[in-house]
């Protein structure tokens, strides 16, 4: 019982961390990167699709990513869309391959952007935080129903602390190598 308590509680944070990752992939940097594209949709066929779906990004070199469309008619589109994302970029094609120059960043903008980020880990740590409680509230539920002694609410409460204070951890060392990317020049 104690165990799958801990385990559920392990894989939520594990997740926890995921998407705190994912989500700060998604800040721009200076260095081109294709997560950079990855919120884009572009209508396909009357569907909204994924850009991933039907086109190939790559970083051509530290400032420019290339898009390689698998159907060239979609090009037109490709460009709308990522025109029409908050990206603040501007695509140019070149028959199936469009090109997306990577402004530099302001030091402005890198302090904004460091802002975001750090809002973002902070969002991170309070959902770890979050599973901590309930994995804890559920080992109390059991002392209370007598299923567990005391030492083993104890040990168990340990055990999830230390858990916790290691995904913590993790979310900040994302959070120094995010805010590091952010200041290289």
């Amino acid at each position: 019982m104690i165990n799958e308590i801990k385990k559920d509680a392990q894989e939520r944070m594990d997740k926890s961390v995921e998407a705190l990752k994912s989500q700060i992939n998604k800040v721009r940097t200076g260095r081109a990167s294709p997560n950079l594209l990855d919120g884009i949709v572009v209508e396909y066929y009357g569907a909204p699709t994924p850009l991933n779906q039907v086109a190939n990004v790559v970083a051509e070199d530290g400032r420019t990513l290339a898009i390689t469309v698998f159907d060239r008619t979609l090009a037109p589109a490709v460009e709308k869309a990522i025109m029409a994302s908050d990206l603040g970029l501007n695509p140019s094609s070149a028959g199936a391959i469009i090109r997306v120059p990577l402004p530099p960043l302001t030091e402005e903008r890198r302090k904004d952007l460091i802002k975001v980020v750090r809002g973002d880990a902070e969002q991170g740590r309070v959902s770890i935080r979050n599973i901590r409680r309930d994995a804890n509230d559920k080992i109390k539920a059991l002392l209370k129903d007598k299923e567990i002694s005391e030492d083993d609410e104890r040990r168990s409460q340990d055990e999830i602390q230390k858990l916790t204070d290691m995904f913590i951890k993790k979310i900040d060392e994302a959070l120094t190598l995010k805010e590091a990317e952010l200041m290289e020049f």
